[in-house]
Order: structure tokens, then sequence, then C-alpha cells
């Protein structure tokens, strides 16, 4: 079949998700200046949840998908354990990620997210698998793991001690390695978690699940806040963090990744951190120290050697139908 070519060329489909996930730091970083955390969490990730609910209504039948099929033959049953597995995914992958994260974004630039985040977790990642022995090392994999952690020392060094930095600083970015680490385990426990639904009920479901959890966390804050004095811009950015990277780019993504590959996919993520650093520089006005800027290219140069392994992807010879991608290649909850 023909690869799609114009707006719906599935590189172009990417590219855009990969814009409005990297847009989402500084965003978020925006509504948190100006409401508790928690509660901006909540807005976020409940009002992305609408938008998943809506899409789901709106689309109608799940993406016919093999593990997908397989389970709706199996019966509802079958089906509602795969629901009732979303939702269990989504208190790690949506409530403690984001709760983390959120919180990190109180004490350090977006900037510092963008980085740790995207950039960390596929370290991470890979360094389980090769300890567990679920994955072969390779030269380039273990250069990159080592490359990659020793940029990571680096930049938690500068976030702390440079003139950029501070303690507050540090600790944020602590935090941001902590939403790594639940990113990395979501994504390792994604394919057995989220097997037999289709995608975007997954996320649905797990989104719904996180959100709940984000409710209730947030729930002792929500009468500190004057929601008559909240001004417009940040309740358009709120709608624009819920519809855009949270709903519109999963949707995007789904298409992508099933047209090129997770492989191919996952190398378009590193534009993430592009993206997140250009608009935390702009709109925001954030930048890193010397030694943290250092600590950050040696990260992000390793965490691409050991995704690639030295060697580009190769392409698909020919489209197939979507399916559902690994847990860890779709961080719309940033």
């Amino acid at each position: 079949m023909p690869e799609d070519k114009g707006w719906k060329s599935p590189y172009l489909l990417l590219t855009v998700t990969m814009l409005l996930w990297g847009s989402a730091f500084s965003s978020s970083k925006s509504v948190v200046a100006q409401l508790p955390h928690t509660v901006a969490a909540l807005l976020r990730f409940g009002g992305g949840a609408v938008a998943l609910l809506a899409a789901v209504a709106v689309l109608g039948k799940p993406v016919a998908t093999p593990a997908a099929a397989a389970s709706t033959a199996a019966g509802p049953a079958s089906a509602r354990g795969g629901g009732r597995r979303a939702a269990l995914a989504g208190v790690l992958g949506v409530f403690a990620y984001n709760g983390f994260f959120f919180w990190g974004l109180s004490l350090a630039p977006s900037l510092d997210a963008g980085i740790v985040i995207p950039v960390l977790s596929p370290v991470l990642t890979s360094a389980f698998l090769l300890v567990t022995g679920r994955e072969r090392a390779s030269g380039g994999r273990l250069a990159g793991l080592a490359l990659g952690l020793a940029g990571a020392v680096v930049f938690f060094f500068g976030a702390g001690g440079s003139a950029h930095g501070g303690t507050t600083r540090l600790t944020g970015d602590l935090l941001y390695l902590l939403s790594a680490v639940c990113w990395a385990a979501y994504t390792l426990i994604g394919p057995r978690v989220l097997a037999g639904i289709d995608p975007l009920r997954a996320t649905t479901y797990a989104t719904c699940a996180g959100a709940v959890l984000l409710g209730a966390l947030a729930a002792p804050d929500l009468g500190e806040v004057r929601w008559d004095g909240l001004p417009a811009g940040l309740w358009l950015n709120v709608v624009f963090l819920a519809i855009g990277p949270a709903a519109v780019a999963n949707l995007l993504y789904y298409r992508g990744v099933g047209a090129v590959g997770p492989a191919s996919a996952s190398l378009m993520m590193f534009m993430v951190p592009v993206v997140n650093t250009v608009c935390s520089m702009v709109f925001l006005g954030e930048s890193f120290g010397a030694l943290q800027a250092l600590g950050a290219l040696v990260l992000l140069s390793g965490a691409v050697l050991a995704v690639t392994r030295g060697r580009v992807p190769a392409r698909p010879r020919a489209r197939t139908a979507p399916t559902a991608p690994t847990a860890g290649k779709k961080p719309s909850e940033l």
C-alpha cells in the first residue's frame, strides 16, 4: 500500500505530536505558577480524561488490533479485565508520574523537566532490561547507557551547584527523576498490562483512573483557589493542555506509530527536549548553567545511542493496521 503523503504523512503526524508534547512542559509550568501544583495536575488530566472520553464516543468502534480482537472474541469478561488493567496502569503512569512531575514544576524550571523525563526514561528502561537479562547487551547500547548516566550526574550536579541552580532546583529535578522512574516502570509493565485492549481505550481508562486519584490529592487545595479571579489566559492554557498534548497528540501518535513502527517513532521522541528548550527559553525566560547544559548534551547523546544501539531502525516494508504502542512511547501525561 502506498505511503500517505501531505497532511496524512505519518512523519508529519508524529512531528505535530512531538511539538504538542514538547510545548506541554512550559505550558504546565505557567499553570503551576498560578495554581497549587495538585490543582494544576487535576485540571490538566481531568480535562484530558473528558477529552479522551469524547474521542472514544465520537470514534465509536475500537481500533482493530489483533490483541483487541482476541479480547473481544474471548467475551465481555476479558474486555472488562483489560479495562481494569489499564485503569491500574493509570495509577502509575498518570497519577504517580504526574504527582511527582507537577510537584517538581513548583520547584524547578520546566526546562529541566523536558530533559530529565523524556531523555532519562529510555535510559532507565534500557538499563533495567539489560540488568534483568530481558535484552542482550551490545557495545553501542552499553556505551550509550554509560554516557547517559554520566550526563545525568553532571546535569544534577549543575542543577544544585551552578549560579542558575540551588537546592530548590535540585529538589525539583530529583522529583522529575522520580517521574522518569515511574514512566520507565510504566513502559515495562505496559505491554502485559494493556494487552487485549485497543490503544485509545487503554489510554482513556488509564487517564480517567489517574485523574480520579489526582482529584483526591488536590481536594485539600481546591478551597484555597480563588476561582473567580483566575485569568482567561490560564483557562485557555488548561484547555490546550487537555485537548492538545493529552487527546489530539495521542490520536496522531497511534496513526503514526502504526505506519512507521515503534522503533522509528521512538527516535522522533528526541524532538521533545529540543521543542521544550525553545519554549522554556522563549516564553518563560528559563536558562541552563554551563555545567547543566553540558550534562544535558551528554545525556541526550547517550540516550540516542542507547535507544538506537548505533543503528538507524529500518522502516517497515509495508503498512499494516495500527498496533498498540508500548506504554513508554507515549508521554501524553507530560
